[in-house]
């Protein structure tokens, strides 16, 4: 029966076959088509996700990684997630040197801010260090001390012997654009 109904329906062939094997193993057949899809999603989630450090969380040491980061808990050491945003949420205590692409700032900072591109201190954020970034803002009501080196991007840094950066220009404009 299906040979006489499928020689003129040509169209409907391959229609038919398609249906039956898409509802007999329907599991693999979406699990196939979900690694197609989640591979852009995944991409997409990548930049859109994020890890988290709870509140209840302390950590000691050097966290590196190559996705972005939120710490509601405790940091002492480093952290180093150059390419991504790191934000340190209302609960967060950070103890760090921290280097990112990207740096906001809601709760408690005591160490120096290296981005890429921007570093945010928000209204209830408290940061004491330097910062060493492309762009900067610090909201009103926002607690800072320390110094600001704003670099435009791609611009080299020269490591002193005991680890310190020192800027190739030099730092009196910074110094007064914080005093402003």
């Amino acid at each position: 029966m299906w040979k006489p109904t499928n020689q003129p329906q040509t169209p409907a062939r391959p229609a038919e076959p398609e249906r039956p094997t898409t509802s007999t193993p329907s599991a693999p057949v979406m699990a196939s088509a979900e690694p197609t899809s989640p591979r852009p999603v995944t991409t997409t989630t990548t930049t859109a996700d994020q890890a988290t450090i709870g509140k209840s969380l302390v950590i000691k040491g050097e966290v590196t990684g190559s996705e972005s980061l939120y710490i509601d808990g405790r940091v002492e050491g480093s952290i180093n997630l150059a390419g991504n945003r790191v934000t340190i949420g209302r609960n967060g205590v950070v103890a760090a040197n921290i280097n990112a692409r990207e740096i906001v700032v809601l709760g408690k900072v005591r160490g120096n801010l290296t981005a890429s591109d921007r570093v945010d201190i928000r209204s209830d954020g408290s940061l004491t260090g330097d910062v060493i970034a492309a762009r900067i803002s610090i909201e009103d009501g926002a607690f800072f001390k320390g110094g600001i080196d704003i670099r435009k991007g791609g611009q080299p840094q020269q490591q002193k012997p005991n680890g310190e950066e020192k800027s190739v220009p030099a730092t009196e404009p910074a110094a007064v654009g914080a005093r402003a």
